[in-house]
């Protein structure tokens, strides 16, 4: 039985999954990956996204493909960076997108905590990565463990605005009912395709007016 320090309200809704075989073998492929060599987020982090966001408060699923695997970036958020850090070309491109849909000024800071405070799973598909090594811990587990919890969050909950950048992300859509949820796609923030359909988007204004309309609190972004 594999013992996870992750924020109670997910640990009684997820103690299935991480009794099954995949997620012990995972946790075995992770240690041995964290003693041997640098890997990110630092290990208190991997489950930041949920820590953050308890249960109860999921009003947004934002879904990411991997942690950043450059020194100091990654804290287990998804497309988020520690205070000080520079941003990321897509992390700049999403403030970019920000200021221009709803006006909120490019901020100082890449850390996205306070989305996650207030409600965003801010959810890489994958948890954790070797330094230097883009793509390094994909196909180990960690995507059967985030597909069921997109899963468990389309099944158990309502009116959730999900937010699908890039391929990647929206091949996700079919774990979301979106008969119930607002799905929200578009192209990936990255420089390589942020004028192909990000830019301009209006997803941040968009979750907001559904949330509003559905009589839940909306994100201050």
């Amino acid at each position: 039985m594999a013992k996870v320090n992750i924020e109670k309200s997910w640990l009684e809704r997820l103690q299935e999954e991480f009794d099954k075989p995949y997620f012990e073998q995972l946790i075995k492929f992770v240690k041995s990956e964290y003693a041997n060599g640098i890997c990110y987020p630092p290990g208190p982090m991997i489950f930041n996204a949920f820590n953050l966001c308890p249960w109860e408060d999921v009003r947004v699923v934002l879904i990411g493909q991997d942690p950043y695997h450059e020194p100091g970036q990654a804290h287990g958020l998804c497309f988020s960076v520690n205070e000080g850090v520079p941003f990321p070309p897509s992390l700049r491109n999403i403030f970019v997108e920000i200021q221009s849909d709803i006006g909120t000024p490019i901020p100082a800071s890449g850390n996205l905590t306070r989305w996650a405070q207030q409600g965003v799973l801010l959810l890489n598909a994958t948890l954790t990565v070797r330094a230097h090594a883009a793509a390094s811990h994909q196909g180990k587990g960690w995507e059967t463990f985030t597909d069921a919890v997109i899963r468990m969050v389309s099944e158990k909950k309502e009116h959730v605005v999900f937010i699908l950048w890039g391929s990647f992300a929206q091949s996700k859509a079919k774990l979301i009912d979106s008969s119930k949820h607002y799905v929200l796609k578009s192209a990936h923030p990255s420089p390589l395709s942020a004028y192909r359909g990000f830019f301009g988007n209006h997803h941040f204004s968009l979750c907001n007016q559904y949330l509003q309309q559905n009589e839940i609190k909306t994100i201050n972004w």
